[in-house]
């Protein structure tokens, strides 16, 4: 039998809701003002704003985010981009990151739980994720694309293009 190659059109995926967080804390970082504003957050990126108060929770709670409440309240990073890794989001607003039923704390009843390759594999591969995650920070996000702030509607003049 000839082995057949590896299709790699399916592509992990993170949820929604974490994808947004980064977004939240890229902008935020991003945001010379010392508080950002969920409407302009919201505007930014052409979502409403209920779905990123949604996100905010979990955000708040873990202290990435602060909120500041009142008429001239908003959102600020709790604490430097720069020490608010991927990995630190991913952690709070991903539900689970069993990769097979073996991964889940009531495990499964198959009798390889103790011994199987696979469980190993995938511990492996999920190890060599976070370490990914773990070594980029928002701070990292943002300084590799010089037109952030003009993108998110921050800045109202496009940086120059680089010097060829």
């Amino acid at each position: 039998m000839e082995a057949q190659p590896v299709d790699r059109s399916d592509k992990m995926r993170l949820t929604r809701q974490t994808n947004y967080a980064v977004r939240i804390l890229m902008y935020c970082a991003a945001n010379d003002a010392p508080l950002s504003r969920i409407g302009d957050i919201a505007k930014a990126y052409s979502v409403s704003e209920l779905f990123l108060f949604k996100i905010l929770q979990p955000l708040t709670k873990s202290g990435l985010i602060q909120s500041v409440r009142g008429r001239n309240g908003g959102i600020r990073l709790g604490r430097a981009a720069g020490k608010i890794s991927l990995l630190d989001v991913v952690k709070v607003t991903e539900d689970n990151f069993a990769m097979a039923e073996c991964f889940e704390n009531d495990a499964s009843e198959c009798p390889l739980i103790d011994s199987c390759a696979l469980n190993s594999a995938l511990r492996k591969a999920l190890g060599a994720f976070f370490d990914v995650l773990s070594s980029y920070s928002i701070e990292d996000l943002i300084t590799a694309r010089p037109s952030i702030n003009f993108l998110l509607g921050l800045d109202e003049h496009q940086p120059a293009a680089p010097a060829a």
